[in-house]
């Protein structure tokens, strides 16, 4: 299923998240622009690499800095290939703009960030011998789902099922498509940590570290308002 629109409020224009998505598309455009070499230092650079703050001897062979611990919020900002950015830019299109109407601004980018870290840490934890860039938005968007779901759970969310290419659309609530989408983060996360030899190329610690995140932190970062009908206590 395919999100198309949703339909809980937003009374005010989203600022940050129309720059994080800019910031996003911007980085990515000039790195496709870079010679290869160049975009590959700057993925190795400021992309999360586990191993590089597991081993720091690795590190050091690597020509990379064991204590440049910035990558941790640096990822967020960069995308592997045009479909991982246009799915996790899209996401961020349909569902942050209602959350960050909730919270305000400020409030929203701190959020942001500080899911989109405990994200990339939880990653690093669960697989600290990874010699890959961990990179992209995913878990500071998960964790904007994450408010969203627990705000929003009876709006609808316009999703396109693709049948036979057909293009039928269905509204199914918030909680139920949000609910889905943390059931497959799971299965996949423990699949990748039970399973030896499971090729992952997808980081579902960081989605589901970001989901937690987001839904512990989200409170505090509300806007001093009444609660709203279809809000979960």
């Amino acid at each position: 299923m395919i999100p198309i629109r949703d339909t809980a409020p937003c009374n005010s224009i989203p600022l940050v998240t129309w720059s994080l998505i800019a910031i996003c598309i911007i980085v990515f455009v000039a790195m496709q622009l870079m010679p290869l070499q160049s975009s590959y230092r700057i993925v190795n650079l400021y992309g999360m690499v586990p191993v590089r703050y597991s081993n720091p001897q690795w590190a050091i062979s690597s020509g990379l800095p064991f204590d440049y611990y910035l990558s941790f919020l640096t990822s967020l900002f960069l995308h592997g290939n045009w479909l991982h950015l246009i799915i996790n830019m899209w996401f961020l299109w349909i569902f942050a703009d209602s959350v960050e109407d909730r919270m305000g601004h400020l409030r929203f980018l701190i959020f942001y960030l500080m899911c989109g870290l405990l994200a990339t840490i939880l990653q690093w934890y669960f697989d600290p011998t990874l010699a890959i860039p961990v990179v992209g938005a995913s878990g500071a968007i998960a964790g904007v789902l994450a408010a969203y779901f627990f705000l929003y759970p009876l709006e609808r969310v316009v999703v396109w099922v693709p049948i036979l290419f057909l293009p039928v659309l269905i509204h199914v609530p918030a909680i139920a498509f949000l609910g889905l989408w943390i059931i497959i983060q799971l299965h996949n996360a423990t699949t990748s940590l039970l399973f030896e030899g499971v090729t992952v190329d997808v980081a579902w610690w960081a989605h589901l570290g970001g989901f937690i995140a987001g839904s512990v932190l989200y409170r505090l970062f509300l806007r001093k308002d009444p609660l709203k009908k279809n809000e979960l206590i």
